[in-house]
């Protein structure tokens, strides 16, 4: 809290305090770590002395410690270490991150930090005065005032142990008796409610069967009811599909009863219907002849062509001997040789 400039002033030889009012500035307190840790001020170093020296407790450089203090002490750390460890379990902890994701520190603070793994670090120096070499302070023991007195009490005239006891037994036996009673009555009460239990689960357990039993019946009776439906139909089908086929039938019947003459008279006149001799004879024997006549024809054309060539060729060969006679004058009786040779 600021406070302003303070005025003394006498008033009928009283003192009075009066300051003008103003506005509290806002200020930011910072931790003396912060701040050592910042500025490096040795003001909030715990090495530094402050104040007198000479109004601290200063041990005896000849004092020792014992080891029942050092016992204690390491007991006092113990304790609280495991308090320390208990009251760190026994916190709500941050649920474990989803697979895939990390946790990340947020600074959730008023005024944001800014963190970095490099410290900023400054080198200060202080001058500090000499140590002096005296002797250490002794301790302060106080005089003994006042006289010493002593009061005699005799047995039996400040506590009775008989008679004190008496109303906390009473008490106890009274709580403990009540106590029991009313375990029994619960236990009686529970055991009751137990039977009570089981009577109501065998009667539930017997209405389920129960009940089981006609759902399964009405079950029966509706499959039943089901097949005997399908059955009905499939007859009532059946019976519709042969009626239909002795409509059909008839129907049938009726319409080829003028039918069958004119569809005969109609392939007889297309010649459908034939004697299987005269199918026989000419499909299978005016074929064969034909053939056969053909191959005769075919060998005789032949003959008649070889025949022709070879009478051809001795035309020709009788032509050239006789132009060969004309252009040669022979005798008579070697031309009558050889016209005898020719005819021959």
């Amino acid at each position: 809290m600021a406070f302003g400039s303070h005025r003394m002033r006498e008033l009928s030889g009283t003192y009075t305090f009066s300051s003008r009012p103003r506005a509290v500035e806002n200020r930011i307190k910072v931790p003396p770590q912060q701040a050592l840790r910042n500025y490096g001020n040795i003001m909030y170093d715990r090495r530094v002395v402050r104040g007198s020296t000479y109004s601290q407790h200063i041990l005896q450089t000849t004092a020792q410690t014992t080891p029942s203090e050092i016992q204690r002490h390491q007991e006092m750390r113990r304790r609280a270490i495991t308090q320390k460890r208990a009251f760190g379990e026994s916190r709500l902890k941050t649920p474990e991150a989803l697979q895939g994701r990390t946790h990340v520190d947020v600074q959730t603070d008023l005024y944001l930090e800014e963190l970095s793994d490099v410290l900023a670090t400054t080198d200060i120096e202080c001058q500090t005065d000499a140590f002096l070499d005296r002797p250490a302070t002794p301790l302060f023991i106080p005089a003994k005032t006042g006289k010493d007195v002593a009061t005699q009490i005799e047995e039996g005239e400040l506590f009775d142990f008989d008679r004190e006891v008496q109303p906390l037994l009473e008490v106890l036996v009274g709580k403990t008796v009540e106590q029991s009673l009313l375990e029994v009555m619960e236990e009686e009460e529970l055991e009751c409610l137990r039977a009570q239990q089981r009577a109501f689960l065998e009667l539930r357990n017997s209405e389920l069967a129960e009940v089981q039993r006609l759902q399964e019946q009405e079950r029966r009776r509706s499959q039943e009811k089901e097949r005997r439906i399908a059955e009905q139909r499939e007859a009532l089908k059946k019976e519709k599909e042969t009626a239909e086929k002795i409509a059909a039938r008839v129907f049938s019947q009726h319409y080829l009863a003028d039918l069958l003459p004119a569809v005969f008279t109609s392939l007889s006149d297309h010649g459908y219907f034939y004697d299987p001799v005269e199918k026989d004879i000419e499909t299978n024997f005016f074929p064969w002849l034909m053939a056969e006549v053909n191959k005769s024809l075919e060998k005789r054309r032949v003959a008649r062509q070889l025949l022709d060539g070879i009478i051809y060729e001795v035309a020709q060969t009788r032509q050239a001997m006789l132009k060969q006679q004309e252009s040669q004058p022979q005798t008579p009786e070697k031309s009558d040789v050889e016209n005898r040779e020719n005819v021959q």
